[in-house]
């Protein structure tokens, strides 16, 4: 029996059998919805080019988050363990490229790469869309399967000595039992109204904020415009008046046609209320404060050093504790002892509750000296008093 194996049966009341898990596979990021909605299929690769690529609010939200976690100053207790996770993977922060897989698919994949003896020199975090996990007859996972293009890798749980080749973290999805739930799929219709707000403003920008207007003729006793007249005059009119090069330019009429000049309302071109409210669902989809983003309107917060503390608190913090708790449990074969976490006294941004804690901590006469260091998180010295 493997190591794994032995942990888990220890962990199952010595080695009963474990309940079984659903084993058919349906893709959580291509679900087909059913001929009544409208909706397209969600599809990641697409949701990450129109999210993150093409949105500014959601691309500048997601890099917060993985950019905060990836700095997030280390504690381990093994040298060789903290040099192992702060290794760049394939010229990237590990930390910070599981940090936005999870976030956005909700899943990340480290593929731990030996040595000739069996060592572990390098994490690769491998992109989450082209992995699926392959279910055993109890459904639980059996190995992994890396699609790319037309070919198929398939990746053991375990190597042929019992040692595991693949780390699997995952946000918590109540309806699937092998897959987690990503931000990106929540936050795609908030990115949809705002990249359609967008557009829409764009498109009065070319046109002077307003419709061009509509020219009207005079009939009289002649009748109508024949055809070959109205289409020399909607040819005329887009080619020597619409566009942003032709913004104010005179218009010269023939006899009988009049100019009527036509404006929308302001209550219809008000689409920065609606870009707001749509940038401010995807802050929340992605646990930034509004506030940092720079987006009007938002006074959740007194100032910029709350809303902070309150991302550390909220989104970073359990997010780094997530993706490190994972990484010293698929590594524990090797650093069975070893402590990975985050050093909350290196954070700037939650110095005032630290200084707070060692505050009443110190003005605490009841706590030995002992004790008060074991609550702030360092080592007893042996002192009573």
């Amino acid at each position: 029996m493997s190591f794994l194996s032995t942990i888990a049966s220890a962990f199952k009341g010595g080695g009963g059998k474990r309940v079984p898990l659903a084993r058919g596979f349906v893709s959580p990021w291509a679900v087909a919805f059913d001929g009544s909605s409208p909706r397209a299929p969600f599809d990641y690769g697409r949701a990450i080019h129109s999210s993150f690529v093409e949105n500014p609010v959601a691309q500048r939200a997601v890099r917060i988050v993985a950019e905060g976690v990836g700095s997030a100053p280390l504690s381990a207790s093994d040298s060789a363990l903290a040099d192992l996770v702060k290794c760049p993977s394939a010229g990237q922060s590990l930390i910070e490229t599981l940090a936005m897989h999870v976030l956005l698919h909700g899943n990340g994949f480290v593929q731990i790469m030996k040595d000739a003896s069996g060592q572990p020199v390098e994490l690769y975090a491998l992109r989450p869309e082209r992995v699926s996990v392959v279910a055993g007859e109890d459904g639980w996972p059996t190995a992994y399967h890396y699609r790319l293009a037309d070919r198929t890798l398939t990746i053991p749980l375990e190597d042929e000595a019992g040692w595991p080749n693949i780390i699997h973290l995952k946000s918590i999805h109540p309806g699937d039992d092998h897959y987690g739930a990503g931000s990106l799929a929540a936050a795609e219709q908030a990115v949809a109204i705002h990249n359609a707000a967008s557009e829409w403003n764009r498109s009065l920008l070319e046109n002077a904020a307003r419709p061009s207007g509509a020219l009207v003729y005079e009939t009289g006793d002649s009748g109508g415009l024949t055809t070959d007249q109205f289409e020399r005059l909607k040819s005329e009119l887009t080619a020597a008046y619409a566009g942003q090069a032709n913004a104010g330019r005179p218009m010269l009429l023939e006899g009988g046609l009049d100019w009527k000049a036509m404006s929308m309302s302001p209550a219809d071109m008000d689409f920065a209320t609606l870009k707001a409210a749509a940038a401010r669902d995807i802050a929340l989809a992605f646990g930034v404060p509004p506030m940092l983003l720079g987006l009007p309107g938002d006074n959740t917060y007194a100032n910029y050093r709350e809303a902070n503390r309150a991302l550390w608190r909220l989104t970073l913090l359990p997010l780094a504790g997530k993706i490190l708790g994972g990484l010293q449990q698929g590594l524990s074969s090797w650093f069975a002892d070893a402590t990975l976490a985050v050093d909350l006294d290196q954070i700037p941004a939650l110095s005032e509750d630290r200084e707070r804690l060692w505050s009443q901590i110190s003005t605490a006469e009841f706590l030995s000296r002992d004790e008060k260091r074991a609550m702030i998180g360092l080592e007893p010295k042996g002192e009573s008093a």
